[in-house]
């Protein structure tokens, strides 16, 4: 059953939660000033390739917490103008609780939470992450979007096998700029290989061709696609070459 923390308990759960997250991880909180602990696990996580979502709001996050969430290639932020929430959740834990991701919170104020138990609570967590999801679906995706409404731009990546592929928004006059369905980067388009190099690593783990995406291919326009359907309705039938109807299948003797 779901069990009571308060303070000490909170910031260990929290810990914890990030520590066994082997999937996905999901960091939702207003305010965004991460300690150290905290940082040392979502760069070990980063480095595993695990998928890692925060959500933030209120106000900009410090430079060197812009510097670092963009120093790791696994982890996608997303802000939320009217967040107030606080919830961190793995495939297997959930946090509601009233502290924020910000070290202050931790090292001064009383708090409380309530840790649910996927496996002993089914409903109450499934309950908790599709409200996790409907806020992330709420939430502005991009490196780092501000308070403000200003977009820090995150470094441009270059590889030598593609020296034209960048951190760069798609051009939609250009029907070959496409953009990857996770992380938005621009990419030639191919709607058999909706994914960039990192983000096809990080998907290649679970093969799973539905998960659900947040961009389509060819227009770049938030969108929820998947590698089974990479392309909003509008793009979809601008690609007939990629999406042959099957033949039909031979009448039974």
């Amino acid at each position: 059953m779901a069990e009571f923390l308060a303070t000490e308990g909170v910031s260990h759960a929290l810990a914890e939660i990030v520590k066994r997250a082997q999937e996905r991880l999901v960091l939702i909180s207003p305010y965004l000033k991460v300690n150290s602990r905290i940082k040392e696990l979502i760069e070990d996580k980063n480095r595993l390739k695990i998928d890692v979502r925060i959500i933030y709001g209120k106000e900009d996050p410090p430079p060197d917490v812009v510097d670092w969430l963009h120093s790791m290639t696994s982890v996608r932020t997303s802000f939320c103008k009217n967040l107030h929430a606080k919830c961190y959740l793995n495939e297997n834990e959930a946090l509601l609780t009233s502290m924020n991701l910000y070290e202050f919170s931790q090292v001064n104020n009383y708090e409380m939470g309530i840790l649910v138990y996927r496996e002993q609570e089914p409903d109450l967590y499934k309950e908790i992450l599709e409200e996790s999801r409907r806020i992330e679906r709420n939430s502005d995706e991009n490196p780092v979007i501000t308070a403000m409404g200003y977009v820090a731009e995150k470094p441009p990546k270059y590889s030598a096998l593609d020296p034209t592929r960048g951190n760069t928004r798609p051009d939609p006059q250009n029907p070959k700029a496409g953009s990857c369905i996770r992380c938005k980067v621009a990419m030639p388009t191919n709607p058999t290989r909706p994914y960039c190099k990192s983000c096809y690593t990080i998907w290649n783990k679970f093969k799973n061709k539905d998960y659900p995406e947040n961009h389509c291919h060819a227009c770049g326009k938030k969108h929820r696609t998947s590698l089974r359907k990479p392309l909003c309705r509008d793009c979809f039938k601008n690609y007939p070459e990629f999406f042959k109807p099957r033949p039909a299948a031979a009448p039974k003797a």
